[in-house]
């Protein structure tokens, strides 16, 4: 037994000894240098005009030559473009490894461009170049020389809608009955609004007027979960939460935020907010087209399936013009700007004048 111990004793020094000599041995030290600029190559067509109706399609293929870091290396390529040579405000619409190709479908492309600043149904230049880089801290980053092309994007209208329906809105429990709209903040698209008058009752919120899927609701009383498309049951329960005979009537905020599922519920004091004698819509985006309060809460308006063409509009209220600088929804106030329309198509607009809030609901996009 003493010579094991003795055989073990010097085994573990002899390790010791030569992993400390090979801690000492620099010989094989990675090191790297930065790359060349990869050639992005030209493409064999230089305008897109890109087909909403076939959106999974192949739009465009971008090549470009390997990066040499001097090394063996993991190394990143990420497509980047741009409304301007300069690559002042860039997207990145994808990103691969080990690769020097990549093609992008017709979405992607189009969301792309969007997200770039192009118009939709206009032909404008973009420009792309390829970015190399190593590893997961994107080291060494180099930039490939840009190519140009042009495209024709169509409308990407990336927003969800949501409407009242329950015994304390004014469709009670019918979901397509003129169904009041939601209003998106104008700065973040996951959270709505809702303020006006609430009858004693229940209610819940869905996706679409006519379909009792997807809808939402709260098991809580302060988040809230939502059925998909399908998804039949189990059905969350009503706003604000509970049974009995539901929130006493008067005038709510009701919010929603759908980044963390949570909302609130407060009381809305709608004293000596008198609402206009006539309310229309006015601009060139159409001709001039009344709105009508709902006979449920004369503070909410409507004008349904009303063509708008690329161009501007505003609210006016008994002779006073009320806009915003905002597409789709926002909040209007007097002589705030004319409301900007990018796209034609029907639309539902509404307005509360409570709070100046707008939303004009795209019909076929």
């Amino acid at each position: 037994m003493k010579n094991l111990k003795k055989i073990s004793i010097f085994t573990l020094t002899a390790f010791a000894m030569l992993l400390l000599s090979s801690c000492d041995d620099t010989t094989d030290k990675f090191v790297v240098s930065e790359t060349d600029p990869v050639t992005l190559s030209d493409l064999t067509i230089t305008e897109i005009e890109l087909d909403a109706f076939n959106t999974n399609n192949p739009a465009v293929t971008f090549n470009w030559t390997e990066a040499d870091y001097g090394q063996q290396a993991s190394i990143n390529y990420s497509l980047e473009l741009s409304a301007d040579e300069a690559f002042t405000n860039s997207v990145i619409p994808a990103t691969v490894n080990g690769n020097n190709t990549v093609t992008l479908s017709v979405s992607e492309l189009n969301n792309a461009a969007g997200n770039a600043g192009l118009n939709p149904f206009e032909w404008a230049t973009l420009y792309a170049r390829v970015v190399s880089n190593l590893g997961t801290q994107n080291g060494l980053p180099v930039s490939s020389n840009s190519i140009s092309f042009n495209v024709y994007p169509y409308f990407n209208y990336v927003f969800n809608d949501y409407y009242l329906v329950g015994d304390a809105t004014a469709p009670n429990w019918n979901n397509n009955s003129n169904n009041p709209a939601l209003y998106r903040d104008e700065n973040n698209s996951n959270v709505y609004y809702y303020t006006g008058y609430f009858a004693n009752g229940h209610f819940k919120v869905i996706e679409t007027k006519g379909q009792w899927h997807p809808q939402y609701g709260t098991d809580d009383g302060s988040t809230f979960w939502g059925t998909t498309a399908t998804n039949s049951s189990p059905e969350p329960e009503r706003f604000p939460y509970g049974g009995g005979d539901g929130i006493p009537e008067g005038f709510y905020t009701f919010t929603m935020d759908f980044g963390n599922k949570t909302f609130t519920f407060e009381p809305f004091n709608a004293d000596g907010i008198d609402s206009p004698t006539s309310l229309s819509i006015q601009g060139s985006s159409l001709i001039t087209t009344d709105m009508t309060p709902l006979d449920f809460d004369g503070h909410i308006w409507y004008a349904l399936s009303v063509h708008l063409v690329p161009g501007d509009l505003t609210f006016s209220a008994d002779g006073t013009a009320w806009g915003s600088t905002i597409s789709f929804s926002g909040v209007a106030t007097a002589n705030g700007g004319n409301i900007p329309v990018v796209v034609e198509d029907d639309y539902d607009v509404w307005f509360n004048d409570l709070t100046g809030r707008y939303i004009m609901i795209p019909l076929n996009l």
